[in-house]
């Protein structure tokens, strides 16, 4: 199954070494040495600078097809271009300063004393040394709100300050893609705001950025582009209004997904898939109309009155 194309121009992400390169699959498959099949024939074109999520249940893919970026898995059969060069031929060293990969559970990624030596690891091995190491760090920790907890030891850290600070870790380095493993599991309110915030300047900056999540919410509202996979190959691919559309939701159920409540209760009030908060508002306050048309019709002359 080919991704379209959804457009996006090449751009150079801030402090980067080099522009966001394209992502390509070509027909990727890949097996654990146990023999199970985590990927079938996965074909998807990421542009530079786009945002895309990719959703799916447990065991669907997600997490594989996240680490055949950074080199950490390579395919059984088929490519993933970087740039157009293929990556089986790279090593993860020269890989992990273009692609930053914040893991899901942090504490496979989290392995220094001190939470200002985590995250000034990756920056440091790409050679940055004194006062922009130092700029660097500070950035990235103030980022995830743990400027606080520069000098303490990252298991004194509660799981979801764990996952932030694994989050910090890769923000430090500026990779031009940057790749997040589940980033709001375990977050707060605050938390949570924290990851948008990243999302939100990662792309302001022309980074690309690739979430694999079980959150809707923050799918939907953070993200351009949203890949659906079920068992192991890609089930529907697309801009969240489509993806999110009621013609769409037999398909996300089949995975064991559910559309996000926005979605369905915009599709209810005739007002999308991807309504805003204050189209909502401006809904209620219509009170009762006949049908979702009507509704729509009525809000439209409201909001055209203004």
């Amino acid at each position: 199954m080919t991704a379209p194309s959804l457009g996006a121009s090449g751009s150079t992400a801030p402090g980067s070494a080099a522009p966001a390169p394209s992502i390509e699959f070509e027909a990727v498959a890949f097996a654990y040495p146990d023999g199970t099949r985590a990927l079938e024939d996965v074909s998807l074109r990421i542009e530079p600078g786009e945002l895309v999520a990719i959703v799916g249940q447990n065991g669907s893919g997600k997490s594989t097809l996240a680490r055949h970026l950074n080199g950490l898995l390579r395919p059984t059969s088929g490519r993933v271009l970087l740039g157009g060069a293929d990556i089986r031929l790279q090593h993860v060293a020269s890989l992990a300063g273009r692609v930053g990969l914040a893991f899901q559970n942090p504490d496979r990624q989290l392995f220094a004393g001190r939470v200002s030596a985590e995250v000034a690891f990756g920056p440091h091995n790409m050679g940055l040394r004194g006062a922009l190491l130092d700029e660097r760090v500070r950035s990235a920790l103030a980022a995830v709100g743990l400027n606080a907890e520069a000098a303490s030891n990252p298991y004194d850290l509660g799981y979801s300050r764990r996952k932030l600070l694994s989050l910090a870790s890769v923000l430090a380095m500026r990779t031009p893609i940057l790749v997040l493993d589940e980033p709001t599991t375990g977050q707060d309110a605050r938390g949570v705001a924290r990851v948008r915030a990243v999302v939100a300047s990662a792309a302001a900056e022309g980074r690309t950025v690739i979430a694999i999540s079980h959150d809707m919410r923050f799918t939907a509202e953070c993200f351009r582009r949203v890949v659906v996979m079920r068992a192991g190959r890609v089930a529907l691919d697309g801009a969240p209004e489509a993806v999110f559309a009621e013609a769409a939701w037999p398909d996300l159920r089949a995975t064991d997904l559910e559309p996000p409540l926005a979605a369905v209760a915009g599709t209810r009030l005739g007002l999308g898939s991807t309504p805003t908060t204050s189209s909502f508002v401006a809904a209620l306050r219509l009170g009762s109309t006949p049908t979702p048309a009507a509704r729509v019709a009525a809000l439209g002359r409201r909001q055209g009155a203004k």
